[in-house]
């Protein structure tokens, strides 16, 4: 008779257990695009981490005759809970074999440590912040997955619904076919935010966001765009500065245009790359010894041929005003000339119409769909 065991993550053993379980979760599964294993490793490390300033974080791995079978973290956000006015404790990077049992233990091992700490909900999957991957795939696992976003088995949602788990919200993507040219009506709009608003595009330079401080604008005027959407929680300058070390001297700046008013004010940003999915699969999510080059020539040498758009921020004041159309009026040439035949978007709430409705001239198709649950415990 098997049994099943769950243990808090504490030796090198266990914590290698956690890191590596998806390599055999997905060991043949074409569409997986993994995590780096270094970022995993530094969610739970202080030093790297800023959101453990202000989180509580417990991740848990399942064995079943002392083989991993199940992974999951448990993380308590006191500053989302504070500003949502909620007790919610919640579960991410959650992986396990196809046995109920296994994810049964797992949600339950998160249920019994939030409870201890005062929490009366559980939801997930979902990280410290909203720049962690949230929302299990529900629809669509026959398709690519993508960096910023979460791919998983057909059977892991199916296992959530079983063990009494409701949807709370859902995310879709966007996919669209990279256009010739800028459709007229974005055109249109771009002008008229250039000429009667004085808007303009701008490309910052490493240095203007190292030392003249735009890449923490950049991640400011996030802040502000983002507050209103579910679970937000801001980020504080010592997040944003580790986001700026990680991310932005990385990005081809050709991609991330920022927009400016006639102040010099920055009201809105996007930040696109080329899409990373394909080297992350070679190299499983590893730097060394090979996983380097794959990288590279993803990024600077040989572009895959569809774009991610990561993310769309425009400041509050500023929204429905043409900024967007600024942001497709600038890319789509420039994706044409990187040889883009076609873009997706990270995970956007179906809620957010207004975000949702821009994409229309660019004859949208929504995919992967994704599920944050929800069960009171």
């Amino acid at each position: 008779m098997k049994t099943i065991k769950v243990k808090r993550v504490e030796t090198k053993r266990e914590v290698s257990d956690f890191v590596c379980l998806p390599d055999r979760i997905y060991d043949h599964c074409p569409q997986y695009v993994p995590d780096m294993v270094q970022d995993v490793r530094n969610m739970f490390r202080p030093e790297k981490n800023a959101g453990l300033d202000f989180s509580d974080v417990q991740p848990f791995v399942a064995y079943c005759d002392d083989e991993p079978v199940g992974r999951i973290v448990g993380i308590i956000n006191h500053r989302a809970n504070e500003r949502w006015k909620v007790n919610n404790v919640r579960f991410g990077m959650i992986e396990f074999i196809d046995d109920l049992e296994v994810s049964r233990s797992l949600l339950k091992a998160v249920a019994d440590w939030g409870r201890s700490h005062g929490m009366r909900r559980m939801v997930g999957p979902m990280g410290i912040t909203d720049f962690d991957k949230e929302g299990m795939l529900v629809e669509d696992f026959q398709l690519m997955g993508s960096v910023t976003a979460i791919y998983n088995p057909s059977y892991y949602p199916k296992h959530l619904e079983q063990l009494g788990f409701e949807k709370e919200v859902d995310w879709l993507q966007i996919r669209i076919d990279v256009p010739q040219e800028v459709p007229a009506k974005y055109a249109r709009v771009a002008q008229y935010a250039r000429e009667m608003l004085g808007l303009k595009v701008r490309k910052l330079t490493d240095d203007e966001i190292a030392r003249q401080g735009y890449g923490r604008q950049i991640f400011h005027l996030l802040n502000q765009a983002y507050a209103p959407l579910f679970g937000y929680s801001e980020l504080s300058d010592k997040q944003i500065d580790e986001y700026v070390e990680q991310y932005l001297y990385v990005v081809d700046k050709k991609l991330l245009p920022t927009v400016f008013n006639d102040k010099g004010e920055m009201v809105g940003v996007a930040i696109t790359m080329a899409s990373l999915s394909q080297a992350l699969h070679r190299c499983r999510g590893r730097i060394w010894p090979f996983g380097w080059y794959h990288l590279l020539k993803a990024m600077k040498w040989k572009h895959a041929d569809n774009a991610e758009m990561l993310l769309v921020a425009v400041r509050p004041d500023y929204q429905g005003l043409g900024v967007n159309a600024l942001f497709f009026d600038d890319l789509i040439p420039i994706y044409n000339k990187y040889g883009f035949r076609w873009a997706e978007t990270g995970p956007q709430l179906e809620s957010n119409v207004k975000e949702l409705n821009q994409w229309k001239p660019l004859n949208p198709q929504l995919v992967k769909r994704r599920r944050c649950y929800k069960k009171d415990i």
